[in-house]
């Protein structure tokens, strides 16, 4: 107790800097002052540029490694993902006796089954060959009979990304059996080979006999050329058929044909990237007022959410095949 008497009387007997710094009120009984608040900084003009620079390369860093994660990653997912909800739908309106026949059927909707045991192929063909149909999976060239109807069949598939289902068509050889599960029942093909561009064309089909005409591009490794000649075709010939209903389309647009891109899809391309600019251009004006960890903070989910849905139109500029 004297101890503590002794610092109390010391502490009182300080000077007034010196009880202020202790936390003691002066002896006089007066409130010290009250500390001035540190003063928010202010960004000033040569800050701007920076800010602008960072902020701009961070979401061109973040677009571009978003387009690579979804070449090598995202699009594998997002094409077992469709086939799952693809096969599901066609499977209920198999039951239902309700699948579609032809002759005109809306691009997207499933038509077929395709199963090539030898590959380990097993995929839902959709309607359509343009760059967006050929992300869920194999495509049905629309002024084509469905597979199994008397006449020829064509379809068209990735080799490389979205799962590519149509990577191992070059390994069929010619005796192998491919079968497609239609509206109208199961058909099963005899491959009657391999073909590439300049190769002989097969023989004339017979009448009453149904073909099919698998559809890819020719890779060699992680290298596609993407060159008119490196498309592979597989013949596979049916001795039987279904009748085909007539009113087939006369032609398809040339964004449906082997190789093509959509260019129809650059409008809304655009105004996904004017998105994203605006969304630069608000993290840039946040970050001159609040601190940076807090922008990106609360930004990078927003800014995630731009950059996989702009890069989900950007990958129908790819080519339906690749």
């Amino acid at each position: 107790m004297t101890a503590t008497m002794r610092r109390d009387d010391v502490e009182t007997r300080a000077p007034r800097s010196v009880r202020r710094l202790l936390g003691r009120p002066p002896a006089d009984g007066t409130a010290p002052p009250p500390r001035a608040p540190r003063a928010p900084r202010v960004p000033t003009t040569r800050d701007e540029p920076v800010t602008v620079l960072s902020t701009s390369v961070a979401m061109i860093s973040l677009l571009c490694l978003w387009m690579v994660f979804q070449l090598v990653f995202l699009g594998g997912l997002s094409h077992g993902r469709d086939q799952d909800l693809l096969y599901r739908d066609f499977r209920t309106q198999l039951a239902s006796a309700i699948a579609p026949v032809g002759p005109v059927v809306p691009a997207g909707d499933p038509v077929a089954v395709l199963t090539a045991p030898r590959i380990g192929l097993q995929q839902t063909v959709v309607e359509g060959t343009g760059s967006a149909d050929t992300l869920a999976g194999p495509g049905h060239l629309r002024n084509t009979v469905l597979p199994g109807q008397s006449g020829t069949s064509v379809m068209m598939g990735r080799a490389q990304t979205y799962g590519g289902p149509f990577a191992s068509l070059g390994s069929l050889v010619a005796g192998d059996t491919i079968t497609t599960v239609t509206g109208q029942g199961t058909t099963a093909f005899t491959v009657l080979g391999v073909r590439r561009a300049g190769d002989p064309l097969p023989q004339p089909l017979a009448a009453g006999s149904s073909r099919l005409t698998l559809v890819t591009s020719e890779s060699s490794g992680a290298r596609t050329d993407l060159a008119s000649g490196s498309v592979l075709y597989v013949d596979a010939d049916a001795a039987t058929a279904f009748p085909a209903p007539a009113g087939l389309p006369a032609s398809v647009p040339d964004s449906e044909r082997p190789l093509a891109t959509d260019s129809g899809v650059l409008p809304l391309l655009v105004l996904h990237l004017a998105a994203l600019l605006a969304l630069t251009l608000g993290i840039v004006a946040a970050r001159q007022r609040w601190a940076g960890p807090l922008v990106w903070v609360i930004a990078t989910p927003v800014a995630l959410a731009a950059a996989w849905s702009t890069t989900d139109v950007a990958m129908r500029l790819l080519p339906n095949l690749l």
